[in-house]
């Protein structure tokens, strides 16, 4: 009786890893809403729709992109979290929403490290201080020195509260010793016309967002925020060059979804993603964009989501940076 057990037992386990696997091969049976909580046009967006497109092409998948923007990319995450967690919805986190507005925000509508499943890091890029092609500040001195002259009054677009330009630009603040006037916008894309527009003197914006303008020769770039200089930009040095040691501020991308996804669902996501990041063409326009790509296991991308959430959450207690 107790063999006959066993084996049925062991049948049973069989069973359902089969299942398990077909379910993963059947998986995504209709199509899957991509929530990108930032405007169309800007960095975010635009890397989203990458992966969206290449999902299509290649797998014959339907990623239908849902722009919810608004509150640094909280409204956009929390409509995840709250969505049904059958592998249906996901949505495209950052350093932003992910790890610096639980420190930055009074009150959050998730908790990103137990209302999220990670899938898989994309992306990672630093921001660069950006000003238009005819203005006169030409290096990262001439900003420093226009804030000293004008406490307050120089402004500098960021694509929302919280992200990581809006961090790098407090930092900045705090280490050059200047009072500068931060202007929030809902999304990169927006931040971009305004600065061409002339309503704004410069931008920290990320790379994917400011590339375009800056080959077009409509932009210039003063600094870059990373620790090192980048391949896609390698005549602008980075702010700890001129004069700021130690300064490193990069923002990441990543996908995630809501907690309890399916396993299935995130590995079929995670294997099929991380294989569009190994392609030539998809690493080529990643570069070009001045991004990393950052394939990796689901666990991998989560250990990375703790550290980062730690990280700039001590920098923010530090600086004592707050959004009202």
């Amino acid at each position: 009786m107790q063999r006959r057990n066993f084996l049925v037992a062991g049948f049973a386990a069989a069973a359902a890893g089969a299942a398990s696997a077909q379910d993963a091969r059947k998986y995504p049976a209709r199509a899957i809403r991509l929530v990108v909580p930032f405007p169309p046009g800007g960095g975010t967006d635009t890397t989203s729709r990458m992966i969206a497109e290449k999902l299509g092409t290649l797998l014959g998948w339907t990623v239908v992109i849902d722009n919810k923007p608004g509150a640094g990319g909280n409204i956009g995450l929390d409509a995840v979290a709250k969505a049904a967690p059958d592998g249906y919805t996901i949505g495209m986190g950052q350093a932003a929403n992910l790890a610096i507005n639980p420190s930055l925000y009074p009150k959050m509508p998730f908790d990103p490290l137990k209302d999220l499943t990670p899938i898989v890091s994309i992306a990672e890029q630093p921001v660069v201080l950006v000003v238009r092609q005819d203005s006169p500040l030409r290096t990262l001195a001439d900003f420093v020195q226009a804030a000293k002259a004008r406490p307050g009054t120089v402004g500098v677009a960021q694509a929302g509260n919280g992200t990581v330009g809006h961090l790098a630009g407090e930092l900045l603040k705090r280490r050059a010793g200047i009072q500068i006037l931060q202007v929030p916008y809902k999304g990169a894309g927006p931040a971009m016309t305004d600065l061409l527009g002339g309503q704004v003197e410069t931008y920290f914006g990320n790379t994917v967002s400011v590339m375009s303008q800056l080959s077009a020769g409509k932009i210039r770039a003063l600094a870059i925020s990373s620790a090192r200089r980048i391949t896609a930009l390698p005549s602008v040095p980075t702010v700890a060059e001129q004069g700021y040691a130690g300064f490193d501020a990069t923002t990441w991308l990543g996908l995630v979804g809501p907690a309890g996804m399916p396993a299935e669902a995130v590995a079929r996501i995670n294997a099929e993603t991380v294989t569009i990041l190994a392609r030539a063409d998809v690493k080529e326009k990643l570069v070009q964009e001045g991004s990393e790509p950052t394939p990796g296991t689901a666990q991998q991308f989560a250990a990375q989501i703790r550290a980062e959430h730690a990280k700039w959450g001590t920098l923010i207690r530090e600086a004592n940076i707050r959004i009202e």
